[in-house]
């Protein structure tokens, strides 16, 4: 579980290092159910084009690296809201 508190600490740290991310908020899950995820990410932008800037910006990239090295695998959803 402490690889699930350091990934939170490092996405975390993404607000202040990257100029596209309005919000985000970040949580570890506590449900005992096989299909529940670990860590989740809710993160906003005002528009696809802050989105591409934050999934290339080499802060996120370097938090995304530590991510691969630690988990079995993840998931994302990209969705607007209107």
């Amino acid at each position: 579980m402490a690889h699930v508190r350091r990934a939170k600490e490092r996405i975390d740290a993404l607000m202040d290092q990257v100029p596209s991310l309005r919000s985000m908020e970040t949580g570890i899950n506590f449900a005992r159910e096989d299909r529940a995820m670990d860590l989740v990410l809710t993160a906003r932008f005002d528009d696809r084009h802050g989105l591409e800037a934050y999934a290339t910006h080499p802060e996120h990239l370097k938090v995304i690296d530590f991510i691969k090295g630690v988990a079995e695998y993840s998931k994302v959803v990209d969705y607007e809201t209107l």
